[in-house]
């Protein structure tokens, strides 16, 4: 008896389509990135990743406190006389402190609070995996001689009408 025949669903046709659909977005995104920006551009770049001073989790970008304004106009100034990102970044951290940036520097220990929980969730999704997949193979059962007698003897007993005995251990 050939196995029913899988749903496309159950086939590799819905991984090949999400990995084309994967692979144009990251295209795309990539075509859109590409080139180079002008002063005010990589000022408000620069203002998106730097907290205001004075607020609460904000972005210097989107805050409209007097300190914001300050830094915005620190940026936009600093960019314009060719500094680099690191440098902006750099002078902003030793006047304001590490906390103006709102993404913290990559160092071990903030190396770990990122990798630490994707590893944990490559891994519950690597145990999910092979959970199904050891759920859906078939679990092959060996018939021996005495599951056979067994049988054999319980359908003599009902073909005969009478009750079934109990012999054996």
């Amino acid at each position: 008896m050939s196995p029913p025949p899988r749903p496309w669903a159950a086939s590799g046709l819905v991984w090949v389509a999400l990995a084309l659909v994967l692979a144009g977005a990251l295209a795309f995104s990539v075509a859109r990135s590409s080139g180079t920006l002008t002063p005010s551009e990589r000022a408000a770049a620069l203002d998106a990743d730097l907290k205001c001073p004075s607020c609460e989790s904000i972005s210097v970008a989107d805050s409209t406190a007097a300190t914001a304004a300050s830094v915005r106009q620190v940026v936009l100034a600093r960019v314009r006389q060719g500094q680099s990102d690191q440098q902006i970044e750099q002078f902003l951290v030793s006047r304001y402190g590490p906390s103006i940036l709102l993404r913290p520097p990559v160092s071990g220990l903030t190396a770990l609070v990122w990798v630490v929980p994707l590893l944990a969730g490559a891994g519950g999704l690597g145990g999910l995996g092979l959970f199904f997949w050891r759920r859906r193979r078939p679990v092959v059962v060996g018939v021996t001689a005495a599951d056979r007698a067994l049988v054999e003897r319980a359908l003599a007993e009902d073909a005969g009408g009478g009750a079934p005995s109990r012999s054996g251990p």
